[in-house]
């Protein structure tokens, strides 16, 4: 998926990447922002439709492309699926209920700890 994954060296496994992490937990980090990623969208494409319904000029329309372009920018930069950043974007998603923190249980206490403490400012 574009934009929602860096690129990795082919010669790096994912424990090398991910050392801190077990592979069930690499798993559960994974279908979690993949869901949150499908919500962000699916919340978009709400918004987008009702936005679209009402546009009866050429600069409603423009002014809908660029608000569409700048969703875009935002929710490909922040769709960050690396270990580094991984807990704050966890943290924001529950903060934005894009994302509950039961969809993550499986993680380590301490990184459940760190999202949920996150998660509150």
């Amino acid at each position: 998926m574009i934009g929602v994954e860096s690129a990795q060296a082919p010669s790096q496994t994912a424990q090398e990447l991910w050392p801190d992490w077990s592979e069930r937990e690499q798993e559960i980090a994974r279908t979690a922002f993949d869901t949150a990623h499908g919500r962000a969208l699916t919340s978009l494409i709400i918004e987008i439709q009702l936005q679209a319904a009402i546009v009866d000029s050429a600069g409603a329309l423009w002014q809908l492309h660029d608000y569409l372009s700048i969703q875009r920018h935002r929710i490909e930069g922040r769709f960050d699926f690396r270990p580094q950043p991984i807990l704050f974007l966890f943290a924001s998603l529950v903060k934005e209920k894009l994302l509950d923190l039961a969809e993550l249980e499986g993680l380590a206490d301490a990184k459940l700890a760190k999202i949920r403490a996150m998660a509150q400012f």
